[in-house]
C-alpha cells in the first residue's frame, strides 16, 4: 500500500477518516464510478458530501459520476444491527436501521443529483437490496482501487425512544479500511483483489440483488 492510501507505518485508519480522501482522490477522473456494499452507506454519504467544496471551486470536476450501492433487504432478519433478546413486538433496532439506511440513500441521492443539475455533470445513481447482511463494507473505485473493511460488531446498550436496548451493532466508521490498488508495489496481487472484487459485486448486481426503493 502506498502512503497516500495509509498512514506512514502502512496502518489502515478508521474508514470515516480514510474513505474521503480516496473518494476525492478518484473524483480526479473524468468518469468517476464508486460501487459501494454496505449496511447504511453512512460513510459513503459523508465522504461525497465533500465532493461538494471541491466541485463548486472547479477543483475536481467529472464528466459523469456511476454510483451503485448495495444494502440490506429491509425485510430480512439482519444479523446487525438487532436486539439481543428477542422482541414480542417490532424490533426498535431494525426500524431505527431502516430509517438510516433510507435517510442516508436518499442524502446521497439527492446530493449527487444537486451537483450534476447545477454543473452539467451525468449523474446514474442506482440502489439494490440483497437478501443477507453484509459481514464487510466494500467500495471499488473507477476499477482500478477496491477499499475493504470487517463490520466490527459488538454489545451494547442504547436509549431508543423511551427505551434502553441492549443490541448487536456494528461499528462500520471505526472499522479500519484497507486499500487495494492495482498501480501499488505489490501490483499482481493488489491487482487481483481488485477485479476479483468488481467481479464479486457484479455478480450480486445482476444475479440476487433486487431493485430498492429508499422510502
Amino acid at each position: 500500500m502506498t502512503s497516500e492510501r495509509s498512514q506512514g507505518d502502512g496502518t489502515p485508519r478508521q474508514t470515516m477518516v480514510a474513505l474521503g480522501p480516496r473518494i476525492s482522490a478518484a473524483f480526479g477522473a473524468e468518469d468517476v464510478r464508486i460501487d459501494a456494499l454496505c449496511l447504511t452507506a453512512e460513510s459513503l454519504s459523508a465522504a461525497l458530501g465533500e465532493q461538494r467544496t471541491l466541485i463548486h471551486t472547479r477543483r475536481s470536476m467529472p464528466a459523469t459520476i456511476t454510483v451503485r450501492v448495495l444494502l440490506p433487504n429491509r425485510d430480512i432478519d439482519l444479523a446487525f444491527p438487532r436486539m439481543i433478546s428477542d422482541p414480542e413486538e417490532p424490533d426498535p433496532v431494525h426500524r431505527r436501521w431502516l430509517a438510516q439506511r433510507n435517510a442516508h440513500g436518499i442524502v446521497l441521492s439527492d446530493h449527487l443529483r444537486g451537483l450534476g443539475a447545477v454543473h452539467g455533470i451525468d449523474v446514474d445513481i442506482q440502489f439494490k437490496a440483497l437478501p443477507f447482511t453484509p459481514p464487510v463494507k466494500l467500495y471499488l473505485l473507477n476499477g482500478t482501487e477496491a477499499l475493504f473493511a470487517y463490520y466490527q460488531v459488538t454489545e451494547r446498550e442504547e436509549q431508543i425512544g423511551r427505551e434502553s436496548v441492549a443490541m448487536y451493532d456494528a461499528l462500520g466508521g471505526v472499522s479500519p479500511l484497507f486499500s487495494f490498488g492495482a498501480g501499488d508495489s505489490q501490483a499482481r496481487r493488489d491487482h487481483a483483489f481488485v477485479v476479483q472484487s468488481q467481479a464479486w459485486f457484479d455478480a450480486l448486481w445482476t444475479t440476487i440483488a433486487t431493485d430498492l426503493v429508499l422510502s
